[in-house]
């Protein structure tokens, strides 16, 4: 089913991260009916506010990018946060949308739901296989929950609910928080700092081995709104790249970037995380869609908005 051009759709999170790059998406390519709220005008967490909003507004579709969300650090000091939150954010959404009659939904996940020791590349398959990374369980238990509510509101109501699980997301406004942002982010960060103040040195947590995939936010939002219109099937899909490197590279690719003159520095007795996580997307690639937005080309134009936008 092809959605309309005049369709409403409710972006939740739509001021996010991805929410952002969804609806700068959706407005590109000619949907002028979108809509969300921020998060001072909609308390996602308060059940009977969501159903009193999806009842006034009745999207036809809904896209869950609102969530929770940080690095290691923040699910380490915020556990009950990061399950407490989520969970609730989902299930008033998912619920209240079925209930308000909404045709479609898109429920957005995240490639930490996968056992820390899954194969590699990880498969749709491997979910529930194995232990979870401990460093971000919390967040990863919800985000399971709400793959596993999509498919039981298939099941059980008919209700066309699918679930998108991407790989390392950055972008224009992404979270550059010194301590409670994710690797890429807080490398911006951290090495235009160092440029600025002119250190000798930029300090990076772990040993640099640990492999990684990364997707600009606008490649997501096209392969969601790809999803929208070409898939509805009870498996949720991996959206990735299918590209990896190493944290080394990835730092040395932002100081090249950013245009800082120092060093390097490794805190080995800090967490490198999971040891490798790269996302088999065939699935989704063989539907007939394809990343576009090179690492280099992207993180140049992410260093651009962060300057733009924070106060540097």
């Amino acid at each position: 089913m092809v959605m309309d051009k005049n369709a409403k759709i409710y972006v939740a999170g739509h001021t996010g991260l991805v929410g952002s790059a969804i609806c700068r998406k959706l407005k590109k390519e000619g949907y002028n009916n979108v809509i969300g709220k921020s998060i001072e005008e909609l308390d996602l967490t308060r059940q009977a506010l969501v159903e009193e909003y999806m009842n006034a507004e009745k999207p036809e579709y809904v896209i869950v990018a609102a969530a929770k969300v940080g690095g290691i650090h923040a699910n380490s000091v915020y556990p009950a946060d990061f399950i407490g939150i989520n969970l609730q954010i989902q299930t008033n959404l998912i619920d209240a949308a079925y209930r308000s009659g909404v045709k479609k939904l898109v429920f957005l996940g995240s490639s930490c739901i996968y056992p820390k020791l899954a194969p590699q590349p990880i498969t749709e398959d491997a979910l529930l296989t194995g232990p979870l990374e401990p460093t971000n369980e919390w967040y990863a238990v919800a985000k399971i929950a709400g793959i596993k509510m999509c498919q039981a509101y298939r099941i059980q109501y008919n209700f066309d609910a699918i679930s998108a699980m991407p790989t390392n997301m950055y972008g224009p406004y992404d979270n550059f928080h010194p301590t409670n942002s994710h690797v890429l982010p807080a490398l911006i960060r951290r090495f235009h700092e160092a440029k600025k103040t002119g250190a000798k040195e930029v300090v990076v947590w772990g040993t640099g081995t640990a492999l990684r995939e990364f997707m600009h936010t606008d490649d997501l939002a096209d392969a969601l709104l790809f999803l929208l219109n070409n898939y509805s099937d009870i498996p949720h899909l991996n959206v990735g790249t299918g590209i990896e490197l190493t944290i080394k590279q990835l730092a040395e690719t932002v100081k090249e970037v950013v245009g800082y003159e120092g060093e390097i520095t490794w805190d080995t007795t800090k967490p490198d995380g999971t040891p490798r996580k790269l996302m088999d997307s065939s699935n989704l690639h063989k539907l007939g869609w394809k990343p576009k937005v090179g690492l280099k080309e992207g993180l140049t134009e992410v260093y651009k908005w962060y300057q733009e936008n924070y106060n540097v």
